[in-house]
């Protein structure tokens, strides 16, 4: 049978490939269906279209029924022997990743990978190693010395799951422990809290916030005049959340793909600081479109009408529409 031409005008239909927690993540493929494209496969599956067509080097928009298509990267897990038998799997984050985007490669919902990561949200960084297959193991046990306690890091942590169950933040933890990236290692101990050193970690972690910031307000005025392309994720053109994604991306920080799933992901705030996200509530209910914010009621954002620019949250368009300010700070 001729195979038949689609193109990225065409509707699209769904066909969702499951698979159970034996089944290996790398069988997660997709069978063109007649009227597919690209874009509605990208968006179905909770992916890009750069991705897909990076992942099944396909150069141009055309795709064909009845292909086989892979939705998973090229990837590599590690393992390692628990001391109780069973493995334990581990991946490593990479840029552009999300915490449901690994759950699903590795069939696990997102709540049972916070889990089994002792994940407080949906925030995560580059280069942390999450567990993917194995058991939550419990805490070792933290020393006491003096007027502060310390803890001996295990094989699968990560400075998130060890800053939840501690009550305090990773930018506390890594300030508290001088700590200038995320990485940590079995055996490594680490402060975690301390009256002497509270004081310290406090200016220390204002201090990385603030860099932090700064950092990601720069990157983000480098694209201004970028023009709006739907689905758009790179320079050549970005929508609303890919803008966002791709500038918190470059500055180290990981977040998910859409407005709405941004809004979930993230932190509550009264009022909005330099760095924190502003949601408004645009072309549907609830958050539809979201930009990073300035200081003085500017946001930075890429507006389907001119692009990426700057706009005034007061004007008469957008202070409506607000919604809230919530921040991965």
């Amino acid at each position: 049978m001729k195979k038949q031409l689609l193109t990225m005008a065409a509707t699209a239909g769904l066909l969702f490939t499951t698979f159970n927690g034996e089944a290996s993540a790398h069988e997660n493929r997709y069978k063109v269906q007649s009227g597919d494209t690209l874009w509605r496969i990208s968006i179905n599956h909770n992916l890009s279209v750069e991705e897909l067509k990076k992942w099944n080097n396909i150069s141009g928009s055309t795709i064909y029924a009845g292909v086989s298509m892979t939705l998973l990267p090229p990837h590599s897990h590690e393992s390692s022997q628990s001391t109780a038998g069973s493995v334990t799997v581990s991946y490593t984050v990479k840029s552009g990743d999300t915490l449901w985007g690994i759950a699903r490669k590795n069939g696990l919902s997102a709540n049972a990978l916070k889990n089994l990561n002792g994940l407080s949200s949906d925030i995560i960084y580059s280069g942390q190693r999450l567990r993917v297959k194995g058991s939550s193991s419990a805490p070792a046990p933290t020393a006491s010395s003096g007027d502060s306690s310390v803890y001996t890091i295990q094989r699968g942590d990560t400075l998130s799951g060890i800053a939840s169950r501690h009550n305090v933040s990773v930018s506390q933890l890594k300030a508290l422990n001088n700590l200038s990236s995320d990485l940590i290692y079995a055996g490594q101990t680490l402060k975690v809290s301390g009256s002497a050193a509270s004081q310290l970690s406090e200016t220390r972690v204002a201090a990385q916030s603030t860099s932090k910031v700064n950092e990601l307000i720069a990157g983000a005025k480098k694209y201004i005049g970028v023009p709006y392309v739907w689905a758009g994720s790179t320079p050549s053109g970005f929508d609303c959340s890919g803008y966002l994604n791709y500038v918190y991306s470059n500055a180290g920080i990981s977040i998910p793909r859409t407005v709405a799933s941004i809004w979930s992901a993230t932190r509550s705030v009264t009022s909005p600081r330099e760095g924190d996200l502003v949601f408004f509530e645009t072309y549907k209910a609830g958050p539809s479109h979201a930009g990073i914010y300035l200081g003085n009621n500017k946001f930075i954002h890429a507006g389907s009408s001119r692009g990426v620019e700057i706009s005034d949250m007061n004007n008469s368009y957008w202070k409506p529409r607000y919604l809230g300010a919530r921040t991965t700070f």
